[in-house]
């Protein structure tokens, strides 16, 4: 009876009878219990790897865009069991990214022995080789298949490749990458021309198109891609700094020797902001070209950037085009030398932590702004647009209610930039842009706290000084990144930094411009930088006004959320084929928006989707709208002044 049993048993016996499965009217349900996991991977430990990884790609596939691949592991006698791992997390991708699907035709032996071997079934990108007694190598043979239309980013042209090492090499478990030796060698095609950052260059075995590098710890190999091409240039442009460039054609390369002078003063820009460099060389990797996919890519010792193919020919056209170049160079201090702590990993399969992303792209972003302006790599105009161009659509985006900066920041793992249907309301990567602009406002701080006499580049130079030639790598966190700003000028960083990047539901982030001398307005034709983007993407933005992205053909490839377009019913996929009674056209379609301000009559469109035809009404009268910002009074700004160039002339060949 229950008046026998004692409290504790009582309450054992109804703890037990909750946790039993429900049951209906009576019928047992079946009931798995989980299995348990099997063992998993060895972390990585900072212990050197025995011997020197062998890694030999053939390249020379152009046609299938195949890289065969062939790698050698010593291993340590008496090991039963080698673990291979193809890189999951990708540094500069800032989620897992490694392109495991292109991975194919993959085998291992043991000192020459074919061996079976097992993908772990947890961890897929690690292959498990059982190992023999006194094994003494194991042999890993596969093909990188590169995608060819549609399958993802393009890596090789007929006329070009661009090889990224992690995409198509293997690594042993538990050990840094930085304690793997790596002996790499590449066969390229006949008579091309290689480009990477990588030391020691020769032509191995007396074949010109067969290129061998000094050994080379895999850390460094991974952070070195390179770039190949069949029409190439190199110029210098500072001490052991060189700009590489390939490109679809030959004549796109005769860029005038005054604009090649503009990549010179970046480099003396920069190397004036950060004081010192953290690297011992560096080389930009540039592809002019519209065959090999598009790419802004950052390294310690290089970049890899892709330029519209005319971009060195048509310079004063297609500045808005040139803006990686910088981008990518200020990573070398932000991002590879200064590197947020959550971001510095010992291997690939550790995942990364983004949430100072803000300070890593962020930062950044505001530099390579600065920097395109004060080097001339950009005219101010379009630098200016730019920031324009940030600052209105923040000051129309719906996701900024519910979603802050910092959160944005997990984008590269949740979305990895998929496209979404409504981009406004879920946000984007939004800590580059808005991330910039905070630290425009954060500049426009120091400098009216000190009267002009600071400005973040004090920041700058402190944040990232380096050793000379130090191509290592220095760890930071929030509390550092408040401290500096601290020492710089005494504020409450903290408060600043939090409300702006760790808040939802701002205002549009337009204190810093303000603050800077200039304010945001609209006008009805598209500022410098957007203006050049949409002449050469053909590309018609009606994103301020409609609330609408349309392509050429007059396709939606973009929604405002709960803007005029969306609220009549006009989403992505949809085309236009008729505005108020005329086939589609840009002309057409914006003659419409500026005849609507005083008709005060509904847009009438035809529009299609899939086989349907639909008539449909757009309510506006607003007009045509871009965003501009425009001095708020007479007379050079702070703005201006953040934008002059710094440097003497040859400041980057000392």
């Amino acid at each position: 009876m229950i008046h026998s049993f004692s409290r504790a048993a009582l309450a054992a016996l109804l703890l037990a009878t909750a946790s039993q499965p429900a049951l209906a009217q009576g019928t047992a349900r079946s009931a798995p219990v989980a299995a348990a996991l099997p063992a998993p991977l060895p972390d990585a430990q900072d212990v050197r790897y025995p011997g020197t990884v062998t890694l030999d790609i053939d390249a020379t596939d152009i046609v299938r865009n195949l890289y065969r691949v062939t790698q050698t592991f010593p291993v340590q006698r008496g090991t039963d069991e080698l673990i291979l791992q193809l890189p999951e997390w990708l540094p500069g991708n800032h989620g897992p990214k490694g392109p495991l699907n292109q991975i194919a035709q993959i085998s291992f032996s043991v000192d020459g022995k074919p061996v079976n071997w097992t993908r772990d079934p947890v961890e897929v990108y690690a292959f498990r080789i059982p190992l023999p007694a006194n094994a003494r190598e194991v042999t890993a043979s596969f093909v990188h298949t590169s995608p060819i239309s549609g399958q993802g980013r393009i890596s090789m042209t007929p006329e070009m490749l661009n090889l990224q090492w992690e995409k198509m090499s293997l690594y042993p478990a538990g050990h840094y990458v930085r304690q793997i030796l790596v002996k790499p060698t590449v066969t390229f095609p006949e008579g091309w021309t290689v480009f990477t950052a990588l030391d020691g260059q020769t032509s191995a075995g007396g074949r010109g198109n067969r290129v061998t590098w000094d050994p080379t710890d895999y850390e460094v190999l991974v952070d070195s891609p390179v770039f190949a091409g069949e029409h190439a240039e190199s110029w210098q442009i500072g001490r052991a700094m060189e700009m590489n460039v390939i490109a679809d054609e030959a004549r796109l390369l005769a860029i005038k020797p005054e604009n090649m002078q503009t990549y010179n003063r970046l480099m003396d820009e920069a190397v004036t902001l950060f004081g010192s460099r953290p690297f011992d060389h560096y080389e930009f990797l540039l592809g002019l070209t519209d065959k090999l996919g598009g790419i802004g890519l950052e390294h310690h010792r290089s970049s890899e950037n892709t330029y519209e193919p005319t971009t060195f020919i048509d310079w004063d056209t297609m500045g808005w085009d040139r803006n990686v170049i910088a981008h990518e160079l200020v990573h070398s201090w932000n991002g590879k030398y200064r590197r947020p702590a959550g971001l510095w990993t010992p291997d690939y399969r550790e995942p990364m932590r983004d949430n100072l992303l803000w300070m890593y792209e962020g930062q950044t972003q505001f530099w390579g702004l600065v920097l395109a302006a004060r080097s001339g790599i950009q005219p101010k105009d379009v630098v200016l647009g730019a920031m324009a161009t940030s600052a209105g659509y923040y000051s129309k985006q719906p996701g900024r209610a519910w979603r802050s900066v910092e959160d944005t920041t997990m984008d590269p793992i949740i979305n990895s930039r998929r496209s979404r249907p409504y981009t406004s309301l879920h946000r984007d990567e939004d800590y580059y842009n808005e991330g910039a602009l905070m630290w425009l406002e954060a500049d426009g701080i120091i400098r009216n706290g000190t009267n002009g006499a600071k400005g973040l580049d004090d920041f700058a130079k402190i944040f990232f000084a380096a050793q000379e030639g130090d191509y290592g790598q220095r760890t930071y966190d929030f509390d550092e990144i408040a401290d500096t700003l601290n020492q710089v000028f005494p504020h409450d960083w903290r408060a600043f930094l939090t409300l702006n990047m760790r808040t939802a539901g701002l205002p549009a982030p337009v204190e810093g411009i303000e603050a800077a001398g200039y304010r945001l307005v609209w006008k009805e034709e598209p500022n410098p930088a957007r203006a050049g983007q949409m002449a050469s993407t053909s590309f018609l933005d009606l994103l301020y006004s409609l609330g609408v992205n349309l392509s050429s053909s007059g396709e939606v490839t973009q929604t405002l959320w709960d803007g005029p377009a969306f609220r009549a019913g006009l989403v992505d996929g949809m085309s236009v084929v008729s505005v108020d009674g005329q086939e589609y056209s840009a002309d057409a379609m914006k003659a419409a928006i500026t005849a609507a301000k005083t008709s005060k009559q509904p847009i009438r469109l035809i529009v299609k989707r899939d086989e349907t035809i639909t008539p449909l009404e757009i309510t506006y009268d607003g007009g045509l709208q871009y965003p501009w910002l425009e001095p708020a009074a007479e007379g050079e700004q702070a703005l201006d002044r953040l934008l002059t160039a710094r440097a003497t002339a040859g400041a980057a060949m000392n």
